[in-house]
């Protein structure tokens, strides 16, 4: 495969790749957890031994700038509507590492593709370094 073959495929991937990220859905970032939690009260079903708690819960966390945030999803659509926001949101940063490394590739391959035309119209020989050019003769009067 040649250098101008092998930028043709990286450019489609990039392509590609440009496509799946435009077909994105809503998104998020984030961890959903079931919870299930005692409330405390001795004579509470929660309280006996063997007993999940009340429950579930569902807790979005995620971190901003090092900071957690935390958010209740209610039971119920809310929680496969998060659940899929949050499978998109790993899709897009799934696919953009893939761009990058594609688009990196695809800048490799053009410097390659012009450092192998630079050298083909280089003769054979010459010197790669200009001289400079000579100055003027300097005035005598000082």
């Amino acid at each position: 495969m040649g250098p101008m073959d092998r930028v043709q495929q990286l450019e489609q991937q990039r392509d590609d790749l440009r496509k799946q990220i435009a077909s994105i859905k809503d998104m998020r970032r984030g961890t959903l957890r079931e919870r299930f939690r005692r409330c405390g009260k001795p004579n509470c079903r929660c309280a006996k031994p063997g007993d999940p708690g009340h429950g579930p819960v569902w807790s979005l966390t995620w971190a901003v700038e090092g900071k957690t945030h935390t958010k209740v999803i209610p039971d119920g659509p809310a929680v496969k509507q998060t659940q899929k926001q949050i499978a998109e949101f790993r899709r897009f940063r799934d696919l953009t590492r893939q761009l990058l490394r594609v688009s990196e590739q695809l800048c490799d391959a053009r410097l390659r593709e012009a450092q192998a035309e630079a050298g083909a119209t280089a003769k054979k020989g010459a010197s790669k370094r200009r001289s400079k050019p000579k100055l003027p003769p300097r005035s005598k009067r000082s």
